[in-house]
């Protein structure tokens, strides 16, 4: 299992040496959480963590001076990053852009020396970015609150995906206010196939619980309703990473869970955080264990969705 050792200035990880910088300042004021205690978070998850980063480009948000100020949403490797941080060329309109790719626990220490609290996920791998390797329904309920309904609505998902379709599917907290489910695939098709497969199901739950769930993208129009985003299925878009900590008072994480935990009602947005899941990490097995598993061919899947009745 990969550890982290730290001693003064420097982090001993994977037999990687780490340059550490003002350790003791602290992010998240609300809670007294420190850049020293976020460095030790992520060298401490990354056995949980990197099998869902490797060959993937991420994005990362920064906070150099703490939540409570400027944000910097980073994709590119700095030129002052150590050679052994991968990285890799990413297409964009009118050119290319070169993102980072986290495939060690060294790199993950030391972005998060560079005070990134948040890292976000290709939902395709570097080999073939234009065919995504999952796709993504990300419940997101109301400003004023609603988690439980986002709950609902991640289990109606669960229903039709795994028990009408037979497709195994994984959920996690977002750190948020809500719950993304996952569904691996099998990269035969590209972005414009899997988001169809998520718009389609999404219109299926609209149209059995309309009074709880929506596929209206306009706040306004959602009447306080759960709406099922299908938009960060489209190339180059992001999600935020499992086990990745979100830049909020309490510094929530990411977290996968199994559906039983998501079938309990006293589930909350806030549960798992920083300091608190470490027991779970020891003591609960990886609710995502199996997804490397399951991938499944999203145009046929789509075939059988269409016969389904809203």
């Amino acid at each position: 299992m990969t550890g982290i050792d730290i001693r003064g200035d420097e982090a001993r990880v994977s037999g990687l040496t780490v340059p550490l910088s003002n350790t003791g300042k602290v992010l998240f004021p609300a809670d007294g959480i420190t850049k020293g205690e976020l460095i030790e978070y992520y060298g401490q998850v990354a056995d949980w963590m990197l099998p869902y980063l490797r060959d993937h480009p991420i994005a990362m948000a920064r906070f150099p001076d703490g939540i409570t100020r400027q944000r910097i949403f980073q994709k590119n490797p700095a030129g002052y990053y150590p050679d052994w941080v991968t990285s890799v060329e990413v297409k964009k309109q009118g050119g290319t852009l070169r993102h980072v790719v986290c495939d060690k626990a060294a790199t993950l220490v030391y972005l998060a020396n560079q005070a990134c609290i948040e890292l976000h996920v290709f939902l395709s791998r570097v080999d073939s970015l234009e065919c995504p390797d999952q796709v993504v329904v990300d419940f997101d309920p109301p400003d004023s609150g609603g988690f439980g309904d986002a709950r609902r609505c991640a289990l109606w998902l669960r229903d039709l995906l795994d028990r009408e379709l037979g497709l195994t599917c994984y959920v996690k907290t977002t750190g948020g206010k809500g719950l993304h489910v996952h569904l691996p695939l099998n990269r035969r098709q590209d972005f414009e196939e899997a988001r169809g497969f998520a718009r389609d199901a999404a219109r299926v739950l609209a149209a059995r619980h309309p009074d709880v769930v929506t596929i209206e993208q306009r706040k306004d129009a959602r009447g306080g309703r759960v709406y099922a985003d299908i938009m960060r299925d489209s190339y180059a878009q992001t999600v935020v990473a499992p086990y990745s900590v979100r830049a909020r008072p309490g510094a929530p994480v990411a977290t996968p869970l199994h559906w039983t935990e998501v079938e309990d009602e006293s589930l909350t947005p806030a549960r798992f955080t920083l300091r608190t899941i470490g027991d779970r990490l020891a003591g609960t097995p990886d609710p995502w264990a199996g997804l490397s598993r399951h991938r499944y061919d999203v145009a046929a899947a789509r075939r059988r969705l269409a016969t389904i009745t809203p």
